[in-house]
């Protein structure tokens, strides 16, 4: 019999869903593609795969008497704005997304369980965010729901990838963890602290952020900041990243990357660091309600960025390495992986 996989019918509802197909140049939609891999770093081992798919609307202040939106959306719409009402130049963007996660140990030839190393976990993940904004200051509030575990499909999707490489294929995938259906809530604020400009559109500015996220995948504090510099910065809220809640940028509404064109219209480097006070990290921890592998995490984890972003027409593109503290008592180093983003104004 066919294993039932709970996830399909909120994939399904979110790509079903209605959505407005017109909008005006200085208020596009965007869709972002954001890739993580380790071997990037020449590993395979840890935190090693990660992608994500997203569409963000316009803002859908415009939107709120559309038919083409849901009743209860359109609802949901006007409450939420009243969080921000003092101020008049406040956007409202909604935001769906898909994803996958993948985590395997260090160990990756032993099929029998490594007891002192990660468990082997995949996470499928659908969520619906709400992207409040103004000049200098971005709140998402976003839910996720998915599936740990066999119903996740990371393991189909690593050997279909190292099949297609030539890559030898991992023995430990039956000890990865069971599954268990997710819910995740999540909360970003972040504010721009401050932005300068000398000639020719030269720049920098800096981006601090602060949030919190709740479920039984993970739970934890976070907070930490991006400074950037560079030509033409993006009018956005930083860089990007796979893992829930990462969407913290709502499209940009003056930027380079809203005009179409040949050629790269704007570039810049950046540097940023985010910081949790972990709670619970089921990739860790093991399942909620079943016996399963597990270590003993680290109640405090980093993580560092360094990278480059350029605007080119309608494009933003950013690459990032990013070094990660250790996760777990007995991790005998620190972790590093590459974070690409691809984000397409329409």
């Amino acid at each position: 019999m066919r294993r039932f996989r709970p996830w399909l019918p909120v994939v399904l509802a979110a790509l079903a869903m209605p959505m407005p197909t017109t909008a005006s140049p200085a208020n596009p939609w965007t869709v972002n593609l954001y890739l993580e891999n380790d071997l990037f770093d020449e590993t395979d081992q840890n935190y090693t795969n990660g992608v994500r798919l997203s569409w963000i609307s316009p803002d859908t202040t415009s939107y709120q008497n559309d038919p083409a939106f849901p009743a209860w959306l359109r609802a949901a719409n006007r409450r939420l704005r009243l969080l921000h009402s003092n101020d008049p130049d406040t956007e409202h963007n909604l935001v769906l997304s898909l994803g996958q996660l993948m985590f395997t140990p260090e160990d990756t030839e032993s099929a029998a369980l490594v007891p002192d190393e990660r468990p082997y976990a995949g996470y499928l993940h659908a969520g619906i965010a709400y992207h409040t904004r103004s000049e200098n200051r971005l709140d998402v509030m976003e839910i996720d729901v998915g599936m740990i575990g066999p119903s996740a499909l990371a393991h189909e999707a690593q050997d279909l990838i190292h099949d297609l490489r030539g890559f030898d294929k991992y023995n430990g995938w039956d000890n990865q963890l069971r599954d268990e259906p997710t819910l995740q809530l999540l909360y970003q604020q972040k504010r721009r602290l401050f932005s300068d400009s000398w000639r020719d559109n030269f720049g920098h500015d800096f981006i601090a952020h602060a949030g919190t996220s709740l479920g039984n995948v993970a739970t934890h504090l976070n907070f930490g900041g991006e400074y950037r510099i560079g030509w033409d910065l993006p009018d956005d809220f930083g860089t990007s990243a796979v893992p829930a809640g990462g969407d913290n940028s709502a499209p940009g509404r003056n930027g380079a990357r809203r005009t179409p064109g040949d050629g790269i219209r704007g570039i810049h480097a950046f540097v940023a660091v985010d910081t949790r006070l972990v709670a619970r990290d089921i990739f860790l921890d093991g399942n909620t309600f079943k016996d399963s592998h597990s270590v003993d995490k680290k109640p405090l984890v980093a993580d560092a960025y360094a990278g480059i972003s350029l605007l080119a027409g309608r494009w933003k593109i950013s690459y990032a390495q990013v070094f990660r503290s250790r996760e777990f008592d007995g991790q005998p180093h620190h972790h590093e992986y590459g974070s690409m983003s691809f984000s397409y104004s329409l």
